[in-house]
């Protein structure tokens, strides 16, 4: 092959090469932009709320105990039942408060027998020493000896009163009206010897209180942040509260914040707050763990974002991708708050106007130009915003 010949190939390879590299480079140049979705930042009032954990606790509790000495004869009441405030419960052998009933009333005649002889001598002594016919002194006597039986007359209607109060305690009724548990004791049982026997628990558990713990670092969070303005604090009367169950599910009746306790607890540095909840068909039973949402807080003109349109740098700082006017991607570094609704609350780096990338991320690189799909979103993620 001549030398002609071969250089006619080299340039027609050369000349082919340079034409592919051409056509590279246009088709790189020619690309469509990234099609991303973006959210235009909008500023409206907030409510912020703290997740609690607590436990149930009964709103009021009484312990049924035998207040005299005797030995069980019946129990009236059907464990596990409801019961109303005066219902019986217990009957304690009564023929031993019968017996004093009988002996005290029998003292009281007596006593006021004595009362009314002493009164009689007392008057006609009166008239006996006014015609000198006794002396002062007899006269004295007759006085204070109708005194000292009156006396007796009003010890005696005492130990009445006590013994049929005896009587009365041996028939034990409810103290409070609520949910009576089992009984402590049977029939046949000695009670109240030398102690005052428990006999059983009823527990209010309608309306039911929630007793929560929170940190005092979150309190003083919270306090700071409503001397500085950033967040205006809701009344206490005014504080919804939401009660989550143990499988995740939201109880369906609200709640309101009774009060904050002021005294911390040293071993745990938590304060205890306490919420009441309706418990109208006694799903709520004292001992459960639960958590509580609490609105405590609301913020004037607040920013959230949704959680998957943040991410973080290899520092850990939190960013997002905005898009300016020219449809160019920018990093923009946030201050990030608590999350609420699948939102992170943003308290610094974006300002209302803003358009946010949230899908097409991992695509979208900063200064590169973008487009914007702006087809409706699929009603499952619709509802997530």
């Amino acid at each position: 092959m001549s030398n002609k010949l071969l250089a006619g190939l080299g340039l027609i390879t050369l000349a082919l090469t340079l034409s592919a590299c051409d056509s590279s480079s246009d088709a790189e140049v020619q690309a469509p932009p990234v099609t991303v979705r973006i959210e235009t930042i909008k500023a409206h009032p907030l409510t912020l709320s703290s997740e609690l954990s607590g436990r149930i606790a009964a709103p009021r509790i009484a312990e049924v105990r035998a207040r005299v000495a005797g030995v069980v004869l019946q129990r009236t009441f059907r464990e596990g039942s409801d019961v109303k405030k005066g219902d019986v419960l217990f009957r304690i052998d009564p023929a031993p408060f019968k017996a004093d009933l009988d002996s005290a009333e029998a003292a009281l005649r007596k006593a006021e027998a004595n009362a009314f002889q002493a009164k009689l001598q007392e008057q006609r002594y009166a008239q006996l020493v006014d015609d000198k016919a006794i002396s002062a002194q007899d006269y004295d006597n007759a006085r204070a000896n109708a005194r000292q039986t009156a006396a007796d007359v009003a010890a005696n209607k005492a130990a009445l009163e006590r013994a049929k109060l005896n009587l009365g305690y041996a028939t034990v009724t409810a103290p409070i009206s609520g949910r009576v548990g089992r009984a402590l004791v049977t029939e046949g049982a000695l009670v109240g010897q030398n102690e005052t026997t428990p006999l059983a628990l009823i527990q209010q558990l309608n309306p039911i209180h929630a007793d929560l713990t929170q940190s005092t670092r979150e309190l003083n969070e919270l306090r700071r942040a409503f001397r500085s303005g950033q967040l205006q604090e809701v009344g206490q009367d005014q504080v919804k509260a939401t009660l989550i169950q143990d499988d995740g599910s939201l109880y369906p009746l609200p709640g309101k914040l009774l009060f904050s306790d002021i005294t911390v607890d040293p071993g745990t540095g938590q304060i205890i707050l306490r919420s009441e909840f309706p418990n109208p068909d006694l799903d709520l039973l004292p001992g459960s763990f639960i958590r509580v949402r609490l609105e405590q807080a609301t913020i004037a003109n607040g920013i959230t974002v949704p959680q998957r349109a943040v991410q973080r740098d290899s520092a850990g700082i939190a960013q997002v991708l905005i898009v300016d006017e020219q449809m160019r991607v920018a990093q923009q570094p946030v201050e990030l708050g608590a999350v609420q609704n699948n939102r992170w609350i943003v308290s610094g780096g974006l300002k209302p106007g803003d358009r946010i990338v949230v899908e097409g991320l991992q695509h979208a690189r900063p200064g590169e130009t973008v487009q914007i799909d702006d087809s409706p979103l699929p009603i499952a993620q619709t509802s997530g915003q």
